[in-house]
């Protein structure tokens, strides 16, 4: 409970640095990593020390197995490292990213990483929209099929159509959105079927 109240509140700080600033901090990220690693190495020493304490004491806290913080840390990490080479994104959400693993452990932290792209993605889908209009997105990308289906490659558009493309998708609100996401569960109400 403390351990997801402190991660909540790294985000939803990055996502707000983001959005008004362009800037994921270090401040924000470097400890919350530490934050998650420590408060696993805590419980795991607790756990050793005095089991029927930290048991009663674990649902409170909310730490984490030690090799869970850490595989998040890394996995979550190594993704986002692959991310940063191969597409825009920046280094602080790399950092953003790497924190929520290792404060949500594997499992949580890859489902927080892969709704962050999927909100980005239709952020980014609906911003295009909004500002090139449906029929000249839905014109240009049947040039790029035909050029590819043609020639088998890509054409490129003119600079300035590129230059024109390249709108800022800040992940930091993605990721404080794919948080609610991944931990905030809707019931589902299952309405009974006639006999």
């Amino acid at each position: 409970m403390i351990a997801f109240v402190l991660l909540a509140a790294l985000v939803v700080t990055a996502a707000i640095t983001d959005a008004a600033r362009h800037r994921i901090y270090n401040w924000t990220t470097y400890p919350g990593m530490l934050a998650g690693i420590a408060l696993a190495a805590l419980g795991w020493c607790w756990e050793a020390a005095a089991p029927e304490s930290a048991a009663a004491w674990r649902p409170w806290i909310g730490w984490l197995a030690m090799s869970d913080a850490i595989a998040g840390f890394l996995v979550c990490g190594l993704l986002m490292v692959v991310c940063f080479v191969v597409f825009p994104i920046g280094g602080g959400d790399v950092k953003l990213l790497a924190m929520v693993g290792a404060m949500a452990g594997l499992e949580k932290g890859l489902e927080v990483l892969l709704w962050a792209f999927i909100i980005g993605g239709c952020v980014g889908l609906v911003v295009l929209v909004w500002k090139f209009g449906v029929l000249k997105l839905l014109s240009r990308g049947l040039q790029l099929a035909v050029g590819l289906l043609s020639l088998g490659t890509l054409f490129r558009g003119p600079r300035e159509e590129q230059e024109t493309l390249k709108l800022p998708i800040f992940l930091g609100p993605c990721v404080a959105a794919a948080l609610i996401a991944a931990f905030v569960r809707v019931p589902f109400v299952q309405m009974p079927w006639p006999m």
